[in-house]
């Protein structure tokens, strides 16, 4: 992704900072400082968050931190006293005010749906835009078009983008070929929320990318209390401006079932927001809404699968050393959702990685088959399939749903996990040097955790790569000094003997 705002441009894919075209150096730190700060523009990014993300928890001083914002700052010709483009609120962390706008990202190039939905619409739905002050119910905004996305990817006819993917666009300001290019899509789905007093106002238009045209918009209008029936009315509206041809009744069937407490449902939805961002902190954040959720409404699905996906990412990036306690809860939760909703594509996603953290890997497949076949178009679920069949040793069909997951959602908080996927595929077949290509984009992506960089050492190894190879293993090193090959193979539990004695030798070689 490339993000431009005043002369500059921060390119994510080359890891650049250009300034009218020139490249400026700037250390790695103050470039995922920038990421930071500019992918998050539209809210304030704490110093917590900071130091999750850019130093992986690990415990900095304030010093560190004024350090590196002022290093950032120079880049950008800005200093302490205008800050023109990152401004500190006192105590609280930093926020990037400058306007920018995303123009393009190497990632998307092959962004257009696959060639065997090429005929089909296609269409993205982005975050609601929020006018005002909306307290309590701020959520919806949110809320409503990832439930659109949810509900749209059930139907096999239609080409539907990740919400990963769509929502990285919040507050972009890109025209509508812009964001057609960017999402390989030929329509997206943009409105608004505002709450006055005690009425609640939702507009919504469908825009063709190609030319701009307003196809469809309506103005929802009606009382805070009713919200549930305004969100409803909005979901058959878009269904028949989408001229969808099926009965209406297997219209509402495919609905997602959620709750009719709005507590609970912006509780949900907020927790999501946290869940997305793969850091111990937002990770605490996540699991502390989805229990409020479920205070509220004790029969929510998709709450109780929300706290399974938490207590898998806290057993994965080994948040506690009780990490058979967290496989335990990553299950138990995932049980209850699919006795609540056994055909919801979320609970049954999560009950298969549960199987995942075992090293169960037939029963994880067993249960990711059954979450895609619910919804094809679920970008997780393929990019969890595509792991645990690359995984098991089947690299090619591994492969070719990495790059599917890819397609859907280019823009995917995950993406750096798909490429990764992508280079375990070429490991089990032996090719180490396209192994270490698709290794080093995935441990230079956006977000990438310490265990793709672990991947890209082994890869680089394995290549001959040695000097690329140590450099990646000084990364590692550097972020988590405690990691060992037995964590790496808990992480990743292939089934392959030969592969696993490979990697290991070649973890070993470099000190781990």
């Amino acid at each position: 992704m490339i993000y431009r705002f005043d002369a500059f441009e921060l390119d994510l894919a080359k890891f650049e900072l250009r300034a009218e075209g020139q490249v400026r150096p700037v250390e790695p730190q103050v470039f995922a400082l920038l990421a930071l700060l500019v992918g998050n523009r539209e809210r304030l990014v704490t110093r917590d968050e900071i130091i999750e993300k850019v130093w992986d928890g690990r415990i900095v001083s304030d010093a560190a931190i004024a350090s590196r914002v002022k290093s950032a700052r120079q880049a950008l010709g800005d200093d302490g006293t205008r800050q023109r483009f990152i401004r500190t609120v006192h105590r609280q962390g930093f926020r990037f005010v400058a306007e920018a706008k995303v123009v393009g990202s190497a990632a998307t190039q092959d962004a257009t749906p696959p060639a065997e939905h090429a005929s089909r619409p296609s269409v993205a739905v982005l975050p609601f835009r929020l006018l005002g002050e909306a307290g309590p119910y701020a959520a919806i905004a949110d809320a409503l078009p990832h439930e659109l996305i949810a509900e749209l990817a059930r139907l096999r006819w239609l080409f539907v983008t990740a919400r990963g993917s769509s929502f990285r666009l919040r507050g972009a300001d890109a025209d509508a070929a812009g964001i057609g290019g960017l999402l390989g899509v030929r329509y997206y789905l943009a409105g608004t929320v505002e709450v006055a007093g005690a009425r609640l106002v939702v507009t919504v238009q469908l825009i063709d990318t190609r030319d701009g045209g307003i196809v469809w918009a309506e103005r929802f209008a009606g009382a805070v209390d009713d919200v549930h029936q305004v969100r409803e009315d909005i979901r058959a509206r878009i269904l028949s401006a989408l001229e969808i041809h099926i009965p209406m009744h297997e219209a509402v069937r495919a609905r997602l079932a959620t709750t009719g407490n709005l507590d609970a449902w912006s509780a949900y939805h907020l927790g999501l927001q946290h869940m997305y961002r793969f850091n111990r902190t937002d990770n605490e954040s996540a699991a502390a809404l989805f229990r409020q959720s479920l205070t509220e409404d004790p029969g929510f699905a998709r709450a109780h699968a929300g706290l399974s996906f938490v207590h898998f990412q806290t057993a994965f990036m080994h948040y506690t050393d009780d990490r058979a306690g967290a496989i335990a809860l990553c299950r138990r939760f995932a049980t209850r959702a699919l006795e609540l909703d056994p055909i919801d594509p979320f609970a049954n996603f999560a009950m298969g990685r549960s199987f995942w953290l075992d090293g169960d890997l037939d029963s994880s497949l067993a249960w990711l088959e059954r979450t895609t076949s619910i919804s094809p178009h679920y970008a997780q679920g393929i990019y969890a399939r595509a792991w645990t069949e690359t995984l098991a040793g089947r690299a090619a069909e591994g492969r070719g749903h990495a790059d599917l997951a890819m397609r859907l959602s280019p823009l995917d908080p995950l993406y750096y996990g798909m490429l990764g996927t992508r280079a375990f595929s070429h490991m089990v077949d032996g090719d180490d040097a396209q192994a270490a290509t698709w290794a080093g984009r995935a441990a230079r992506a956006p977000g990438a955790h310490v265990l793709i960089a672990m991947i890209a050492a082994a890869a680089h190894a394995l290549a001959g790569d040695a000097t690329r190879a140590r450099a990646w293993a000084a990364q590692v090193r550097a972020r988590n000094p405690a990691l060992t090959r037995d964590d790496f193979f808990r992480a990743f539990p292939m089934q392959s003997a030969s592969l696993r004695e490979r990697l290991s030798t070649a973890l070993a070689r470099l000190g781990f």
